[in-house]
């Protein structure tokens, strides 16, 4: 960040992606601009870059390390969804990903993902606006995911290994209740809770986990400990996600109850997400590339314009992130937005962007 005589200014790297990842970035921009205009106290100097699947069948690289070095000398990165189904790298995995290329080369160990149930949204949970409103902390680097592109096997036996090491579990823990420390508590009860979610009835590494979990606990003893195991934790996510407020788990378990918790809110397309670590960190939807809808302006504009809400969180312009909550609230409450039970916006994804950018307030 640095100052000038209008305010504040950050360098933001901007990656659109494939899909419908170009249309949600631009539709982003829209509402970011209308926040600018509304406050005058900081600028975004954006930087774009090219990145994912497109990337790849250009230039055989899903992400140049240029890029990687102009994100890491920014203040932040806001990328739109990546990877088309159809570019693959030769061990049969997507070539756009950049999951592993950004969270490993950032060191991004916090994925954040908030659940919230937004007003004016069909969710399919009987339950109102602010009885759903909990946090996702998945780790990002370890757990099963770090076998990515490391399988062993051969045409009769195929093994990825599970992987959790004492920094990895403690500083994504330690995040986790800090966070806790933050918000307001879980709905139902108001209470300050970090629940940590794990199979270590099965699993030794889960063991290890919890184990990590309480020893980092301990240092917050102003926050209540819960335990759920994993296939418990489904249940809990859709029972009672009102006793909910900041979940800490393994990389793989966060990707599959993320979406799940997503889909009791009306949908990923809902959904925002930050990668965070102790230098860099980077924002982006939870939801895939969509190539099926690319270019049809029918996808739903809001998981991408509440990433950068968390963006703006992260620098610091507070205010300026619970704008733009806000607005998509308005937006939705006030019908000028709605979306249908496809999770898309009613009109278009222009629509919708105008519709938010005017509720800016």
């Amino acid at each position: 960040m640095t100052s000038t005589k209008t305010g504040r200014a950050y360098r933001v790297v901007i990656i659109k992606g494939d899909g419908i990842g170009p249309e949600l970035v631009d539709a982003t921009l829209e509402v970011m601009d209308a926040v600018q205009r509304k406050l005058g106290t900081f600028t975004l100097a954006l930087d774009f870059h090219e990145g994912g699947a497109a990337a790849y069948r250009k230039y055989g690289y899903n992400l140049s390390k240029q890029s990687l070095e102009a994100i890491r000398s920014a203040d932040a990165c806001m990328k739109g969804p990546v990877g088309l189904p159809d570019v693959r790298l030769p061990d049969g995995t997507e070539a756009g990903s950049l999951g592993g290329v950004l969270r490993n080369g950032l060191d991004a160990y916090a994925n954040v993902r908030p659940i919230r149930l937004l007003p004016g949204v069909e969710a399919p949970l009987k339950l109102k606006p602010g009885d759903i409103d909990y946090v996702v902390v998945r780790e990002n680097t370890e757990g099963l995911y770090l076998s990515r592109g490391k399988g062993i096997g051969n045409e009769d036996a195929m093994a990825d290994t599970l992987l959790m090491t004492r920094k990895g579990v403690e500083r994504v823990c330690r995040y986790a209740f800090e966070l806790a420390r933050k918000r307001h508590g879980a709905p139902a009860d108001g209470k300050q809770r970090v629940t940590c979610v794990d199979k270590s009835n099965v699993l030794a590494s889960f063991a290890f986990f919890r184990r990590i979990f309480d020893e980092v606990g301990e240092h917050y003893p102003d926050i209540e400990r819960q335990y759920l195991y994993a296939d418990a934790a489904t249940q809990a996510l859709v029972m009672r996600p009102q006793r909910l407020d900041v979940l800490v788990m393994e990389n793989f378990l966060g990707d599959i109850l993320s979406d799940l918790g997503g889909a009791t809110v009306g949908g990923i397309g809902l959904c925002p997400s930050g990668n965070i670590g102790d230098k860099y960190a980077y924002f982006e939807p939870i939801h895939g590339s969509a190539p099926d809808i690319a270019g049809q302006d029918k996808a739903s504009p809001i998981s991408q314009v509440l990433s950068m809400a968390m963006l703006l969180d992260h620098i610091g312009e507070r205010r300026a992130g619970d704008m733009v909550w806000d607005a998509v609230s308005r937006a939705l409450e006030t019908g000028a937005m709605r979306i249908n039970n496809m999770g898309q916006p009613e009109g278009s994804t222009k629509k919708a962007a105008k519709a938010i950018a005017t509720a800016v307030a």
